[in-house]
């Protein structure tokens, strides 16, 4: 969808997001040619701060595209922002739940329509100490084959320092340099027609998240390390108890 189709809603968010963030950051903003056409388009993102569905969004608008993001759908019952985030078109999910189905039966329409879905691979925030992306879940794996939409990689450094996620500090200079890079489509044509098995959609998820990592590494330089792996949570049986008096 573009912008000449906006409704009234998206327009009233336009205008009070891009002003914010036109005086916020200062953007380098490059691959918009990627993001170009009227098909329905996966757009995945490496997710490094609060700030980024901000500068992504800004991005995506700025190359011609509506933005359509999956959200909570705790989110979506907030008085006010939920009915907002309905009216702009967004995607509630319902995150481990046979709900669940039905989020992908949104996704799969809006690229029907030629909507640009983004999708943030890692599920949360980077937990990596240097924001490096971690290994992703596997959501954006199953619409691509699902689909057969290209999924386009966008990267982005910079949002941290809005609001840096390992400090929890917003930083309200204007002219905040961010820079955010559209490459062109990951290759997944080794499992077009694929069976949806775990293993698949990790590999598929695998060849995204690397992708997204060595694009990071061009705009920040450096070596990139190894996917980064979310520690296994210790099981409630496995925790020390208390004895009687509270002592562990």
């Amino acid at each position: 969808m573009g912008r000449r189709r906006l409704g009234f809603w998206q327009r009233f968010a336009v205008g009070l997001v891009k002003p914010l963030m036109t005086v916020w950051t200062r953007r380098t903003w490059l691959g918009m040619e990627h993001l170009r056409g009227d098909g329905g388009v996966i757009l995945v993102a490496n997710h490094i701060s609060h700030a980024d569905p901000l500068v992504s969004a800004h991005f995506i608008y700025d190359a011609g595209r509506w933005p359509r993001y999956l959200g909570k759908a705790s989110v979506f019952r907030v008085p006010v922002v939920g009915w907002l985030l309905h009216r702009c078109r967004q995607i509630p999910v319902e995150r481990n739940t046979v709900d669940a189905v039905r989020s992908l039966d949104a996704l799969v329409e809006a690229l029907d329509e030629g909507g640009a879905v983004v999708i943030y691979p890692e599920g949360t925030i980077t937990r990596e100490p240097d924001l490096w992306p971690m290994k992703g879940k596997t959501g954006a794996a199953r619409l691509a084959l699902a689909t057969g939409a290209p999924v386009i990689p966008v990267v982005m450094w910079g949002p941290e320092r809005l609001f840096d996620p390992r400090t929890n500090r917003f930083d309200l200079r204007p002219r905040i340099p961010v820079t955010v890079v559209a490459g062109p489509p990951v290759d997944l044509g080794r499992w077009a027609g694929s069976t949806p098995t775990k293993a698949t959609l990790e590999e598929m998820t695998d060849a995204i998240m690397l992708r997204l990592r060595d694009q990071l590494a061009e705009i920040r330089g450096g070596t990139p390390p190894p996917l980064w792996e979310r520690p296994p949570r210790t099981a409630v049986a496995d925790r020390p108890r208390p004895n009687r008096k509270g002592a562990a």
